[in-house]
Parts: structure tokens; C-alpha cells; sequence
């Protein structure tokens, strides 16, 4: 599955972790302002992640503060 288009990306996110997100724009909402979000979550998105073939290393996804900024490593780090 391709995530590089930033509005697939959090479609899949929305649907696969169970988010309530904001239209497109939230992409830049700070992850600790997100409905939902916790630690749980951020390993649920590994998972997804390294299951559709994006491997980014945890330490540079423990550095994001948006879904933008993961989408952006996401991207970074394409097979």
C-alpha cells in the first residue's frame, strides 16, 4: 500500500488505528492534542507501517510531533 499521498495516509490511520481525525488539516494537529492518541497507538502505527513496507526507525517516529511530520518520514524512508 502506497502512504505517500499525506490524505491516504491519514485515511489509513483514521480507519486502521480507530481515530477521530480532523479533515486534512489534521495532519499538523500536535499528536498529544489527537482524540485518542497514547503510546498504544504510536506501536499499532509501527505495525501498520512495517506492514505496508514503511520501515522508519521508532526513534525518529518518537521525535514527531504531528502526523505530518511521520508522514513526512514516512516518505523519507520508502522502499
Amino acid at each position: 500500500m502506497s502512504l505517500d499521498n499525506v490524505d491516504v495516509f491519514l485515511r489509513t490511520v483514521r480507519d486502521d488505528l480507530g481515530l477521530d481525525l480532523p479533515d486534512p488539516s489534521g495532519a499538523d494537529t500536535a499528536l498529544v492534542d489527537l482524540p485518542g492518541w497514547d503510546s498504544l497507538n504510536l506501536l499499532r502505527l509501527v505495525a501498520l507501517l512495517e506492514e505496508s513496507g514503511h520501515r522508519v526507525p521508532v526513534h525518529r517516529l518518537l521525535e514527531a510531533q504531528s502526523l505530518r511530520d511521520i508522514h513526512t518520514l514516512v516518505k523519507e524512508y520508502r522502499r
